[in-house]
């Protein structure tokens, strides 16, 4: 009798604790393969830099990967194995590979040979052009922690061979183009290496960095920089990083010619000569530190050319009570819509050809769905412009065409990276040829 028992109070915790454990665990697997098949079928699986490369087999399926991901919603465990579900969130953290107990998962670019969006490097970031560099974003990986390092990297390695350089030579020993984070940080470790060098941005200092809202956050881990030593804090807002740079600039005497947009570069024999705003510079080496948007991507509808289209928002504070429409479904275009839902009186609109947001960040998914929830932004998904008006836009959708009323139209529809003048430069791309060592 007591052994009969002690069998069923057995059986009775054994249903208690693993039956709702087995079908919470049941539910969670069915989930991510769902989402596993859904980003399957809309090429979610790969990102567009760097992002996770899984060993089938050597992972154990433990999670910790999926756990450490800040983005969240990038990996998944799917059938005991760690698999990728939405790689276009990846930015590169690297915390999924540091946590992986049997080293099964590395983040990166992924077999070149395959990919015609990421320029051929060296380990020096050297392109197929002798004395030519990549840094920064264009390189394939994203974080700013990433541009200082390369912008580091890159001219260490000019620096090695600095004894080619003559002290009385007219021509520049470096040429840098780009004045965001890989750019200043060339500058600084030329400034370190006493080499003669120019920095052309088309903007100013901070780069990309000025086209970003107010108060976003830019960076999020500590860095070292030439000569100025530690950037101590977890994180930076855009002002904060912008008044260092500037800081910089300043107390080492960095000049950044602004207004310069470099349309050509070539070489003859070992100087390169750049072309750039109707003027020409030379340099024995350049170091390209652009980002990889470009030019803005254009919708090319009727009324795009109007003052009341523009293509990033610096100042959500400055738009009160109007209609706005956001255009896009990426982390630019949601942290543009979420800061202007939050001004007094604005009523928002969010249009995205894709039926939901797919490739934003966890933290920008939340913010944007509460918003939704309390219908301070009305988001029209399967949509696309038609035409925008002075006072509305008419927009597609899969039930009808519709007139909204406007005010103002943002649209972040990505950009056109520079490939082509890349091309042009004879820098090749992956698929085209070996990189050199």
């Amino acid at each position: 009798m007591e052994t009969a028992l002690i069998y069923v109070i057995a059986a009775a915790v054994f249903v208690i604790i693993f039956v709702p454990y087995f079908i919470k665990f049941r539910k969670a697997q069915l989930e991510s393969i769902k989402r596993r098949e859904e980003a399957e079928k809309l090429g979610l699986t790969r990102g567009r830099t760097q992002y996770p490369f899984i060993d089938e087999e050597h992972c154990i399926g433990c999670g910790s990967c999926v756990a450490a991901c800040p983005e969240s919603d990038v990996l998944a465990v799917v059938n005991g194995k760690a698999m990728i579900v939405n790689g276009l969130r990846c930015i590169g953290h690297g915390h999924c590979e540091k946590v992986c107990p049997v080293n099964a998962l590395k983040v990166g670019l992924g077999d070149l040979a395959r990919r015609d969006d990421i320029p051929l490097l060296n380990d020096s970031l050297e392109t197929t052009v002798p004395g030519l560099y990549i840094v920064g974003e264009l390189s394939g990986f994203s974080l700013i922690r990433n541009a200082i390092s390369q912008g580091q990297r890159a001219v260490n390695h000019i620096a090695s061979q600095n004894g080619k350089f003559k002290p009385d030579d007219p021509i520049k020993e470096v040429i840098i183009v780009g004045a965001g984070p890989a750019g200043l940080t060339a500058a600084l470790a030329c400034k370190k290496h006493n080499l003669d060098f120019l920095v052309l941005d088309r903007q100013g200092t901070g780069g990309t960095i000025l086209q970003y809202p107010r108060r976003k956050l830019v960076m999020t881990q500590p860095v070292e920089l030439p000569l100025y030593g530690r950037l101590k804090k977890h994180e930076y807002t855009k002002e904060e990083l912008l008044d260092i740079w500037e800081k910089i600039t300043a107390d080492y005497q960095i000049e950044v010619k602004s207004g310069y947009n470099v349309e050509h570069i070539s070489k003859e024999g070992d100087v390169f000569t750049v072309h750039a705003s109707g003027e020409i510079f030379q340099a024995r080496k350049v170091v390209l530190a652009l980002g990889r948007r470009g030019v803005p991507r254009k919708l090319h509808v009727p009324g795009e050319e109007m003052s009341k289209v523009m293509y990033n928002l610096i100042d959500a504070q400055s738009y009160k009570n109007c209609h706005i429409l956001v255009v896009g479904g990426g982390d630019s275009a949601v942290e543009a819509a979420v800061g202007l839902a939050r001004q007094k009186g604005n009523r928002v609109t969010i249009s995205y050809r894709k039926s939901q947001f797919f490739r934003i960040k966890k933290k920008n998914e939340e913010r944007i769905n509460r918003l939704i929830k309390e219908k301070k932004i009305q988001p029209i998904f399967n949509s696309t412009v038609l035409e925008i008006r002075p006072d509305a836009v008419k927009l597609r959708t899969e039930e009808a065409i519709r007139e909204i009323p406007n005010d103002f139209t943002f649209i972040f529809a990505g950009g056109e990276p520079p490939f082509k003048m890349l091309r042009k430069m004879g820098i090749q791309f992956g698929g085209q040829a070996p990189p050199r060592n």
